[in-house]
């Protein structure tokens, strides 16, 4: 052995060889201690973080190797190849002979050599136009790492080498460099993702069946219900004028009664009777079924309650409640003249000090649940309450001034006198317009007053056809007696139903200023008085007739 050094295997060793520059690669390549081609760096980059001792000899043999005759081979392939370009001298990057002077390695991990062979030569491939080299077989630069994360085998990242099938290589952990994380397996990415395909089709067609029920349930499933008539919890509900199937049924879902409005309306059409359901106060009970609610609301049982007629007087009312409430007669009259003020009127309800009662026209005609053990006022308080409720849905207070009223209680009081004055319903408009008409200060008829019997009555606290002549009845000195003053009462004389407050705010337009009913079925207006006295003729005849 001499300063050169010599590998293992057949190839010449000596610059003096004549074949030393055919197998220049492999003989290079060998040497431990000697500079790398081009640049000096390893021809095994895999490897360039090993040591001496842990550079692997595949087998003992160096490769490329020269056969002894002319050709180099691969030991890498399973047979021998003859190397791509033969050449009778050194490798000089030209296809020509000679020796290529290599430049300094500064990165020489072994430290033997502080210069290259020929290093007072210049560096051919110093300059920036200088073309790489060509690399022989076997020691081209390996294909860039992957990404990081990215295994297309599925295998190590550094398979065995040919010839270490002797099983001396070293465990691919042990063989893997250092900071590298092994790559995942490509079978746990694609079970997660087949996982992920199974959870995501699974969900779809949960929601699917899902919003199928739902829709099957809607469309075709009966509506929920309860059972039986009811768990013994009593309940009051009130049911408001106008409501239809589906409006009562709603109220008696939010009182707890049914458990839900289709099946009320349905038990309700399946009823012959259950289109007469009217408005009103029920006595019912908690989770009853459907058709039992409709059955006891038809029943005058769930209907045991206080029902204040249209166009009665307060006075009316306060004896009702004694005798519902089992008190001595004038005991609620006594409570509310003392209480009226705690029992949440408007505020312009006592707008005018000569009213004689300040509740008239607030005890709403309706149905209301009395029993026995309750108090006068409390019953009284929710009659307010139920008034308030209507009067703020009819907007009294903003349409006063547009039918030339002074106040929300005038309205009121309008709605009241067409309650009373008016005998039929389907009349109370025509009665309305005579209310306004005569109210007018320079009508030639009635000079501003009313003149009707219905507030004479009221002051006397009394209901007859006979009130005595007009001559006498202006001598009365009230200021409800309309004989007398001109224009309306200071408040209303009776509690108006919602027919007459519609028609005091939207009359019947017309001239008329006289009215009177002849019969139960015919009620006669007239413009003048002359007219008026010929209906007046024709009214007291039909009285003898009927022996009145």
């Amino acid at each position: 052995m001499t300063e050169y050094g010599r590998g293992p295997g057949t190839e010449p060793w000596h610059p003096e060889d004549p074949l030393y520059g055919d197998a220049g690669w492999g003989a290079q390549a060998a040497h431990a201690g000697q500079q790398y081609p081009y640049g000096g760096q390893p021809q095994h980059p895999q490897y360039d973080g090993w040591s001496q001792e842990q550079q692997p000899h595949y087998g003992g043999q160096q490769y490329p190797q020269y056969d002894g005759q002319g050709q180099y081979f691969d030991p890498q392939q399973t047979g021998q190849h003859p190397h791509p370009q033969q050449h009778q001298g050194g490798w000089d990057a030209t296809g020509t002979h000679g020796h290529v002077p290599y430049a300094a390695d500064p990165g020489d991990p072994y430290g033997q050599h502080p210069v290259a062979y020929g290093a007072e030569q210049p560096d051919l491939y110093g300059t920036e136009d200088a073309y790489p080299p060509p690399q022989p077989p076997g020691h081209r630069d390996p294909e860039p790492d992957p990404e990081p994360g990215w295994d297309p085998q599925g295998e190590d990242e550094h398979p065995t080498p040919p010839g270490d099938d002797d099983g001396t290589a070293e465990p691919p952990a042990e063989r893997r460099g250092k900071g590298r994380k092994p790559v995942k397996s490509k079978k746990g990415r694609t079970g997660c993702a087949l996982m992920v395909v199974v959870l995501v089709f699974g969900g779809g067609l949960g929601g699917v069946a899902y919003f199928g029920y739902q829709f099957y349930k809607n469309r075709f499933a009966p509506a929920p219900d309860y059972a039986g008539s009811g768990n013994g919890e009593t309940v009051t509900v009130e049911i408001p004028k106008g409501a239809v199937g589906a409006d009562i049924g709603r109220k008696l879902k939010e009182a707890g009664v049914v458990q839900s409005v289709d099946a009320f309306v349905s038990a309700q059409l399946a009823n012959p009777q259950g289109k007469s359901l009217q408005d009103g106060v029920y006595t019912l009970q908690k989770h009853m079924s459907a058709a039992s609610a409709v059955e006891l609301m038809l029943s005058p049982k769930s209907r045991d309650n206080l029902v204040i007629p249209e166009g009665k007087r307060n006075i009316w009312v306060y004896e009702a409640i004694d005798a519902r409430l089992k008190l001595a007669k004038g005991t609620t009259a006594k409570v509310a003249k003392k209480d009226w003020k705690d029992l949440g009127l408007p505020s312009w309800a006592n707008s005018n000090k000569d009213i004689k009662d300040p509740l008239e026209g607030f005890l709403y005609p309706s149905s209301y649940a009395v029993a026995k053990g309750m108090k006068p006022k409390e019953v009284l308080k929710s009659m307010v309450e139920r008034s308030n409720e209507q009067y703020k849905q009819y907007d009294l207070a903003g349409k006063a001034q547009d039918l030339g009223l002074s106040s929300p209680l005038q309205v009121l009081t309008v709605a009241s006198l067409v309650q009373v004055e008016g005998k039929y319903k389907h009349d109370f408009g025509k009665v309305a317009r005579v209310v306004y008409n005569r109210l007018k200060p320079d009508n030639v008829e009635t000079a501003g007053r009313l003149e009707f019997d219905s507030t004479v009555n009221y002051l006397k606290g009394q209901s007859t056809l006979d009130v005595g002549s007009v001559a006498d009845l202006r001598k009365i000195a009230d200021p409800y007696n309309t004989y007398d003053i001109k224009g309306l009462p200071p408040g209303p004389i009776s509690n108006p139903g919602s027919e007459a407050i519609e028609s005091a705010l939207k009359p019947t337009s017309g001239p008329w200023y006289y009215f009177v009913s002849i019969n139960e079925n015919e009620t006669v207006f007239a413009v003048t008085n002359e007219e008026h006295n010929r209906n007046v003729e024709k009214y007291q005849e039909a009285r003898k007739q009927a022996g009145n």
